[in-house]
């Protein structure tokens, strides 16, 4: 039997209604890159913590030198170095020697640096005396306690995806943990009697499994995290097996396996929990959606099919924006799912199939191609190539390297001429970050 056909929007669809927020969770600083920040980080500490020295150089009371013109002598009293944890003072007519961070002995309210006096830099014992060659302003070179940030302070907003920065920022006020929406944890699952794993030699009638990879760079490309990477052969039971074991998970990707042959394993292990259907595009028009069992739970799954051109092309269409809805870089809204497009034009001809959507990987035309073309350029319209001289083949993945661009050629059109405008959908998904869009 035929599985039934869907249109682009309905499998969409299918897939949105599967993408769940998921809950904010409190995680330690360790855990939180890619995350979305639940909550503002208000500073639990002052910024800096206490008055230090901006500079290496010689800590002093300024009005033991105010009046005077240089050169001035001190006597030196020992040295102050970063992370000193004995408070210190300063005398009248005295100086410390004092390191970049080091706390300020009380009393001193001004630095000189080192190269403005006498002494030389770099590792040495601290001297008797300094003799200031250039005499410094009142309060020079000082780092005063909260003058950056005063406890209270909303440092990180809610909404963020926390990148290194904000990662730096929550722990330089007092943080060691935050309540965020965590990465959606992804277990792909790639199958096929015919996968060897890379970099293994290859047997009469395999082929390297390259949808694991391309997977694993996508889903983390788009807010999540591999959890796992389950290669299996064309057995159900051994695939059903496999997810019994799989750690937690939010959601699975298979590839492979969902088309209408003798050895369909995903559509024979899964067939009671997805759904499977065909849509009208070229590449990828095999697909199915549901809920599977993986170790304890039921989670959302979502099969593509194998072919790697057909992966990527769907996971762009389908799944991407969907994972960001999971992590909270976009809001749960009807529709949100659906990749946002930009206007470019054909620098080269190519053909698409009649009655389908073509989904064609595209690269920027370079100065010679557009200028062989004889475009004439709208200025918000790219000049665009297909990466590889066959199209869409759906197997062609060593040309996706190129790929910064899919294009979506309409079902009524056969011939992309050059100076024909499209649509193209943008892959990167870096613009998912606190809502942004393509």
């Amino acid at each position: 039997m035929r599985d039934p056909e869907l249109t682009i929007p309905e499998h969409r669809d299918l897939v949105e209604a599967l993408a769940q927020p998921l809950p904010a969770v409190e995680a330690p600083l360790e855990s939180c890159a890619g995350a979305v920040l639940a909550e503002d980080v208000r500073a639990a500490v002052p910024v800096p913590p206490f008055t230090n020295s901006a500079m290496d150089g010689f800590a002093l009371r300024f009005d033991d030198i105010a009046g005077f013109a240089a050169p001035v002598t001190l006597p030196v009293l020992g040295d102050i170095p970063a992370g000193d944890a004995i408070p210190r003072e300063c005398r009248p007519g005295a100086a410390w020697r004092i390191m970049t961070g080091a706390p300020m002995p009380a009393g001193a309210d001004t630095v000189v640096r080192v190269e403005a006096t006498d002494h030389s830099p770099g590792v040495a014992e601290a001297p008797e005396e300094v003799t200031i060659s250039r005499l410094p302003e009142r309060g020079a070179d000082v780092r005063h306690r909260g003058e950056a940030v005063e406890p209270g302070d909303i440092v990180v907003r809610a909404g963020a995806v926390l990148r290194g920065q904000e990662l730096a920022a929550a722990a330089s006020v007092g943080h060691g943990a935050l309540r965020v929406h965590p990465r959606p944890r992804v277990v792909i699952v790639t199958t096929g009697a015919e996968l060897a794993a890379a970099g293994d030699g290859l047997a009469h009638g395999q082929i390297p499994d390259s949808n694991g990879f391309l997977l694993r760079g996508l889903v983390e490309e788009a807010g999540g995290v591999v959890a796992a990477h389950l290669r299996t052969g064309d057995s159900p039971g051994q695939l059903r097996a496999a997810l019994d074991r799989a750690p937690l998970a939010d959601l699975v990707i298979t590839a492979g396996g969902i088309s209408q042959g003798a050895h369909e394993v995903v559509r024979r292990a899964l067939g009671a929990d997805a759904g499977f259907h065909r849509v009208a595009q070229q590449p990828g028009g095999p697909q199915g959606v549901g809920r599977t069992r993986v170790g304890d739970g039921e989670v959302p799954v979502v099969c593509l099919p194998g072919n790697p051109v057909s992966v990527f092309v769907s996971f762009h269409v389908y799944v991407a924006r969907a994972l960001a809805v999971m992590a909270h870089r976009l809001p749960k809204r009807r529709g949100i799912t659906a990749p946002r497009t930009a206007p470019a034009v054909a620098a080269a001809p190519w053909r698409s199939p009649w009655g389908k959507t073509q989904f064609i990987p595209l690269r920027p035309a370079g100065p010679d191609e557009a200028g062989a073309a004889g475009l004439p350029v709208p200025p918000e319209a790219l000049p665009v190539v297909p990466v590889h001289t066959f199209g869409s083949k759906s197997h062609l993945v060593a040309s996706l390297p190129g790929a910064d661009f899919i294009g979506v050629v309409p079902p009524a059109t056969t011939r992309i001429g050059p100076g024909d405008q499209l649509d193209v959908i943008g892959c990167s998904h870096w613009d998912t970050a606190a809502g942004g869009a393509r």
